[in-house]
C-alpha cells in the first residue's frame, strides 16, 4: 500500500459544493482506498492505495463524488516526497514562506506560459513558478491579493489548488504517521 495526499479543489467554501468529511471518509472507503483520513474541510485526504497510476485515483475520486454528491470537483493526487519538494523548493525567505501560499498545478505548465505570465505584477504581491507550483506571498493577506488561483488556471492552463503554510506542514506531518 502506498500512502497519497489528495487535494480536492473549491469544496465547502461559501456555501458550495458541501461535502461533510464523515460522508468523504465513508465514500473513499467504499470506493477501494483505505485509512482514508481527512484534514479540516476545505478538502484535504490522506489514504492508501495499491494503485500507482495517479491518474487512475483522481478519475476514482472524482468519478465517486460526482456520483454520491452530484458535481464534479477537480482532483489533484500526490505523494508525500512530492509534497515535500514542493514544500522544499519555495524560494522565500522563512519569514515569507510561513506567510505564503502553495498553488499546486495539477500539471507543469509550458515555459512560454510562465513567461508571459510572470510578465504581470502587482504591488505588495510576489510569486515565483517552479514547476507544478506557484508560491504566492500577498503582503497585504490573500483576501486582498488581484492574483487568485483562477488568474493563473486561465493563464498556465491547468488547475490548481491553494495551501498555505500550516496545512502544508500538517499534511507532511499528518503523511508521516502513517504506518505502510
Amino acid at each position: 500500500m502506498k500512502t497519497y495526499i489528495v487535494l480536492l479543489k473549491g469544496i465547502n467554501v461559501g456555501g458550495h459544493k458541501k461535502v461533510p468529511m464523515a460522508e468523504l471518509r465513508q465514500l473513499l472507503s467504499n470506493s477501494g482506498f483505505e485509512n482514508v483520513q481527512t484534514y479540516i474541510q476545505s478538502g484535504n485526504v490522506l489514504l492508501q492505495s495499491s494503485e500507482n497510476n495517479l491518474q487512475k485515483i483522481e478519475e476514482t475520486i472524482k468519478n465517486a463524488i460526482l456520483n454520491y454528491f452530484g458535481f464534479e470537483v477537480s482532483v489533484l493526487v500526490t505523494t508525500r516526497p512530492n509534497l515535500i519538494r514542493v514544500f522544499d523548493d519555495c524560494p522565500f525567505s522563512e519569514e515569507k514562506k510561513k506567510a505564503s501560499y502553495f498553488m499546486m498545478l495539477h500539471d507543469t505548465p509550458e515555459e512560454e506560459l510562465v513567461k508571459a505570465v510572470s510578465k504581470k505584477t502587482y504591488e505588495g504581491e510576489e510569486y515565483k513558478i517552479i514547476k507544478d507550483c506557484i508560491y504566492f506571498f500577498c503582503a497585504n493577506g490573500y483576501g486582498q491579493t488581484k492574483f487568485n488561483v483562477n488568474f493563473f488556471e486561465r493563464h498556465l492552463k491547468t488547475f490548481a489548488t491553494a495551501r498555505n503554510y500550516n496545512t502544508m506542514v500538517k499534511l507532511l506531518s499528518l503523511c508521516s504517521e502513517y504506518k505502510i
